[in-house]
């Protein structure tokens, strides 16, 4: 059974959702690829969602770099083994398109890496966000291209000056 609770954040309110112990939604407001709120569950309070939050909140303050949370990634086997991959991009570094579809073994599959990826369902903690073109540009993002820079830029340092 699914819950949802809403909390704040430097990039605006988050959604988080959970279906049973194991988180399987974190959406920011105006996400693309957003599913209906009906299908997010009761509203609970945030207890529920304490260790997310926790980790979330040690996150926005740079204490935290790689988040240890209980994930359901619903979706096909070809955007699983995307999300998987994302997972393994350091904090603080990008891949292109390509180069997770090179280490997926299939160098052709760069723009459905890139679809697989904007279907991410937990944004940030599997973070999509380090996902770039071939030639470093910013290039879509669900939460926005303005949330993209703002998450790469925290990770980097650059928000700090």
């Amino acid at each position: 059974m699914k819950h949802h609770t809403v909390i704040d954040s430097p990039y605006g309110p988050l959604t988080l959702v959970a279906d049973g112990g194991d988180l399987c939604g974190l959406y920011m407001v105006g996400q693309r690829h957003r599913p209906p709120e009906e299908n997010f569950g009761a509203r609970e309070d945030d207890t529920l969602f304490d260790e997310v939050t926790g980790q979330l909140a040690a996150y926005f303050e740079g204490d935290l770099k790689e988040f240890d949370l209980p994930l359901r990634l619903d979706g096909t086997p070809f955007q699983r083994d995307v999300w998987e991959q994302l997972g393994q991009i350091p904090y603080g570094e990008t891949r292109s398109y390509g180069e997770l579809a090179e280490t997926l073994g299939n160098l052709g599959a760069s723009r459905a890496v890139g679809l697989a990826n904007g279907k991410n369902p937990i944004g940030i903690i599997v973070p999509c966000h380090r996902v770039v073109g071939a030639n470093g540009s910013l290039t879509g993002y669900g939460g926005g291209l303005d949330r993209k820079k703002r998450l790469l830029d925290f990770e980097s340092g650059a928000a700090l000056f």
